[in-house]
């Protein structure tokens, strides 16, 4: 029962709140390993390889004697699983002959029914997960138009055999018995009925570019919502294009995600876990995966192993070339997963729905007045369609025959009265398909931003939307669109945190550098202006000396982060929150203690050089003191010593007692972007009313007790207290400025998105209001907490153009970014 070991040690790894990385760290078992038992690829179980896990994830006695019992099954399959008694030979998949796959699949995996309160918890968050789940794509349906006029038919037929498994698998059948086969047929309205046919759970959804994938999966969620009872699973869809099924497992990213959209599953459930955590092992989320094919060629076959490791229900849905390439590389399909394939829109289906969106033309009839005739200006269009004669009619039934290209051609025609359709029909200028809806995904941007779309009313408070016009909300778009451009993949979620990562390292750096400098001068001023009768030169020239020491050592420190994979920083995530009178100290504080003081160490005390370097050249400069002198160089290194010392020590004291007492975010709603960011600027600024004057105290009482211990070794030193006072100051109010500015989401945000990109003229200067506004007419659309063109065709689109257009982001030379 290689996944019951599995499930069991993936439960423990997340009560204990480590990453495989960490659990590797601390108990000398290395992460492949790890990463492998818990996906139950590994059926080699060692008793000593459990006994270090177990002490490492701090299992208890129960755990462990549940975890031996499990081991001791997987040994002997036919004694049966622990819990159940049922044989394990009896759940395995029969073989699939066609791929013949090394391996089959687990069996499903079993969990013991949880106690009464976790099964409350359990059954609440259940609840709120599902009517979020329900409203946010309910919203979403209504945001797209999907009903007017009326939703457009999505059919399908069943997919070739060597996609998908044999009919025996699909519907779980004992050894030895024959299936007729499935019933797939139906349509859109009907595809929960579809769903609930297959007995396995495991549904493969096949299509073209455009042919509403997307918008099955929306209506199959709110359908099976709608009927749903309170134990059944809640189905979830998430963006397959994010997951790298080589760097975590499909669990971790099944659990980020949701805590990144839904961030009230943050709370504790009453075994220590996360709701998130806790609902994903207690199989209460169906996964509805979108996009198979947005992921990476080379993370395809990966992927798919991985979701054969598994034996959780889901719904899939890929292009079908990208996801037969994967079975092939693979030797196997998705074990027990039926699937169907979405067909092409017919000309009836146009001649139906295109008229209705469209006003009747008017005709002038012999100079007169001009008269409604009952005609539209899709008429010649649809004639053409039915007819299919000459070279146009198939290059048009084709380009038009996904749901994707309809919408486009009706936005961009039935939406501007004084544009026709029948230019369509040219086929010189349009030869072939692919010309036709190259023509349609370019009109679309400039289609709906011509058109005005009514003010929404939140306040009086609330700013008038903007309007930048076709021509700048194409350019604005499609830097979005080529900031999504990776090296190794192209990402699809536009994340306002990470809208700084498509500047250079470089140009980071030098950002990072120009505010800390800018916080530490305007406060080192400020504060000199106001302690007594010093003159202004002297004031300005204290600011210009410091500032550009700490803003140099603050970009040191984010140069190392961003040269060993960091700087890009996530929305805070955690509030502060004191413990309890009858609380004590656990490992896990003192772990984030020391984890947080080891690494905030190393900054301060770059700090604390740079500030005695500038001190050191301030008296130079002040004073007229000879910099060589060596009693000057000697002083000065004492005074690095000293100063690293006191900055690095307090620094670290503030930030770890603060990680220390760190509790997950209570968000009562769902993230969007606005929402999500919005929460993210007031924890920060939470924080840093917190920062500024513990790094204060730390700083100038922190000082005091270094030089006291320091005196007499390294010479005679002194740190009167005023003097004390107003390096902590300087250091506590500018240093958390700067931190917050440089090493927050939202600091980042205000920095790159509010100041540097617009003055460089890549975004406006209101991005959330741009966004916001893209949004809803129908360019972008909101999954979670992060915006994603409306289509993967139309970003493509889009940052091609872009980059056509700008010829220094041509993707040789942003190929040579970091």
């Amino acid at each position: 029962m290689t996944d019951q070991v599995g499930t069991l040690l993936r439960r423990l790894r997340s009560r204990a709140g480590l990453t495989q990385e960490q659990v590797a760290e601390r108990s000398g078992v290395s992460v492949r390993t790890i990463r492998r038992l818990e996906t139950g690829k590994s059926n080699d179980h060692r008793m000593g390889t459990l006994n270090l896990l177990a002490n490492a994830l701090e299992a208890g006695p129960e755990d462990r004697q549940r975890l031996m019992a499990t081991l001791t099954n997987a040994r002997n399959p036919a004694d049966g699983d622990p819990v159940t008694g049922i044989p394990a030979q009896h759940s395995a998949p029969a073989p699939i002959a066609a791929f013949a796959p090394e391996q089959s699949a687990p069996p499903p995996e079993i969990a013991a029914p949880p106690p009464g309160p976790i099964r409350a918890a359990l059954t609440a968050a259940t609840e709120e997960l599902a009517a979020e789940v329900r409203r946010r794509w309910k919203r979403e349906e209504e945001q797209r138009g999907v009903h007017d006029p009326f939703p457009l038919p999505v059919r399908w037929q069943a997919a070739p055999a060597a996609l998908t498994d044999h009919s025996e698998n699909i519907q779980r059948l004992p050894p030895g018995a024959t299936s007729p086969g499935v019933d797939l047929s139906g349509d859109l309205r009907s595809v929960t009925e579809v769903y609930r046919r297959i007995s396995s759970g495991r549904l493969v959804v096949l299509g073209r570019a455009g042919s509403g994938k997307s918008v099955l999966t929306i209506r199959f969620v709110l359908d099976l919502l709608a009927a749903a009872a309170p134990a059944d699973r809640v189905p979830v869809i998430f963006s397959l294009g994010s997951w790298d099924p080589t760097a975590s497992t499909l669990r971790d990213w099944l659990i980020d995600r949701l805590l990144r959209d839904h961030p009230y599953l943050a709370r504790r459930a009453p075994g220590g876990s996360t709701l998130a955590s806790a609902l994903v092992d207690a199989d209460l989320v169906l996964p509805v995966l979108d996009g198979f094919d947005e992921l990476a060629e080379g993370l395809r076959r990966p992927a798919l192993e991985a979701l054969n490791a598994t034996s959780l229900p889901l719904v899939l849905t890929s292009r079908r070339g990208e996801f037969a390439e994967a079975v092939q590389a693979a030797r196997a399909p998705l074990v027990w997963a039926a699937g169907i394939e979405l067909t092409d829109l017919t000309p009836d289906d146009l001649a139906a729905y295109l008229p209705r969106t469209a006003r009747p033309v008017t005709r002038a009839a012999g100079g007169g007045s001009g008269k409604e005739d009952g005609g539209t200006l899709w008429d010649a269009v649809l004639a053409e369609l039915r007819a299919r004669s000459g070279d146009r009619g198939p290059h048009l039934a084709r380009a038009l025959g996904t749901p994707l290209m309809v919408v486009l051609a009706r936005t961009m025609y039935s939406e501007a009265p004084e544009r026709d359709p029948a230019e369509l029909l040219d086929a010189g200028r349009f030869p072939a398909e692919h010309a036709i809806e190259e023509h349609l995904l370019a009109g679309f941007v400039p289609a709906v931003y011509r058109r005005r779309i009514p003010e929404r009313h939140a306040g009086p408070r609330r700013r008038p939307e903007p309007d930048p016009g076709p021509e700048r909300a194409e350019r604005w778009l499609g830097f979005l669109a080529h900031h999504l451009v990776r090296l190794d993949r192209e990402r699809h979620d536009l994340a306002w945190w990470q809208l700084g990562d498509s500047l250079r390292r470089s140009t980071r750096i030098l950002a990072v550098v120009l505010t800390t400098a800018l916080c530490v001068a305007v406060t080192e001023c400020l504060l000199a202006s106001s302690s007594g009768p010093i003159g202004w030169g002297e004031i300005l020239l204290q600011g210009v000396l410091t500032g550009p020491a700490a803003g140099l050592a603050f970009g040191a420190v984010y140069a190392a982060m961003t040269w060993s994979g960091g700087g890009s920083f996530p929305p805070v995530q955690v509030r502060l929150r004191l413990p309890g009178r009858h609380a004590g100290i656990g490992r896990r504080p003192v772990r984030a203690f020391a984890a947080r003081f080891g690494s905030v160490l190393l900054g301060g005390f770059v700090l604390g050089v740079g500030v005695a370097s500038a001190i050191t050249l301030e008296r130079g400069l002040y004073d007229r003191l000879e910099l060589l002198n060596p009693a000057v160089l000697q002083g000065t290194l004492i005074n690095m010593l000293v100063f690293g010392l006191i900055f690095g020590s307090g620094a670290g004291l503030v930030f770890g007692l603060l990680a220390a007492l760190e509790a997950p975010l209570d968000v009562s709603s769902a993230a969007t972007p606005s929402a999500l960011l919005a929460t993210d600027r007031a924890t920060v600024c939470r924080q840093l009313l917190v920062l500024a004057p513990l790094l204060t105290v730390a700083i100038a009482l922190g000082g005091r007790v270094v030089v006291v211990l320091l005196d007499g070794l390294l010479g005679p030193l002194t740190w009167p207290l005023a003097d004390g006072l107003f390096v902590g100051a300087v250091g506590g109010i500018g240093g958390a400025l700067a931190y917050t500015f440089s090493f927050t989401a939202w600091g980042q945000w205000v920095v790159v998105c509010r100041v540097w990109l617009p003055l460089t003229g890549r975004l406006p200067w209101d991005p959330v209001a741009f966004l916001d506004d893209a949004y809803r007419r129908g360019v972008l659309r909101q999954t979670g907490a992060v915006y994603q063109f409306r289509h993967v065709r139309l970003q493509h689109h889009l940052g091609r153009s872009f980059r056509e257009r700008h010829a220094r982001y041509a993707p040789a030379r942003f190929a040579r970014r970091p």
